[in-house]
């Protein structure tokens, strides 16, 4: 039986029940593709009710942190919204639709001290350093230079090329533990230096949409910082008020 239940007193049960699976799941307790304890085995764990037990699990759910998979149980969820950075563009395939997952072109992936921006950002200045070249149809949307601390990522450049995949959140996850919980995004526009214009087929000096990118982990801990810039002729910015 657990007694660890932490947290304010004041607090109903379910919630203090939330918090302390929210406690294990950050400490990587439980795998992508091992399930959590049952309701049953949970609620036995602590003392406290099936219907405490599946309230709280509601709410980690609700939270993106656990997810139900029928006739299978709950489990972590795999975190992928990275791939939020391409609601700002709009492409399309030929056919009209847009494509669910943007290609990834690995371009740099380095041990590398942190420029001042990143280095404030994460709170350290030895990073790893990677340079990825996103695409959509086949057609290049965003170049991203991105920043990860070295002491949380050790061994990221060993990472087989075959284990990456197109998006990174999963492989922080399933390779070195670290869940992003949330992301803050700042936008801005420029102009596009001369790799930039190569990488996305533009003109030196044509407009780019520019997204930075402070990614953080369940306790608040900014584990990534990136830069992507984009077309500023593709950008498409959408706010639905009230």
């Amino acid at each position: 039986m657990r007694a660890d239940l932490h947290s304010d007193d004041r607090l109903p049960a379910y919630a203090r029940l939330r918090d302390a699976l929210s406690s294990r799941v950050a400490s990587v307790e439980w795998g992508p593709d091992e399930p959590i304890p049952s309701e049953a085995r949970i609620a036995k764990e602590y003392a406290v009710s099936v219907g405490t037990v599946r309230k709280a699990v509601d709410g980690l759910v609700a939270e993106g942190l656990l997810e139900r998979r029928q006739g299978s149980g709950t489990y972590l969820r795999r975190p992928s919204f990275d791939v939020t950075l391409f609601r700002f563009f709009q492409l399309h395939s030929g056919d009209g639709a847009q494509p669910s997952i943007p290609s990834s072109k690995l371009i740099l992936r380095a041990r590398a001290e942190a420029p001042t921006e990143a280095a404030a950002a994460l709170g350290t200045s030895d990073v790893i350093h990677i340079v990825r070249l996103r695409s959509l149809a086949d057609q290049p949307i965003l170049y991203e230079t991105l920043y990860i601390p070295a002491a949380r990522f050790e061994g990221f450049e060993a990472v087989s090329d075959a284990d990456m995949g197109p998006l990174l959140y999963p492989v922080y996850f399933e390779h070195f533990g670290v869940l992003v919980k949330r992301a803050t995004d700042d936008l801005s526009f420029g102009a596009a230096d001369s790799e930039t214009a190569r990488q996305l087929q533009l003109a030196p000096g044509d407009p780019v949409a520019i997204i930075r990118r402070t990614a953080f982990d369940l306790e608040g801990v900014p584990v990534e910082w990136r830069i992507a810039r984009g077309s500023a002729a593709q950008f498409h910015y959408r706010s639905d008020i009230g």
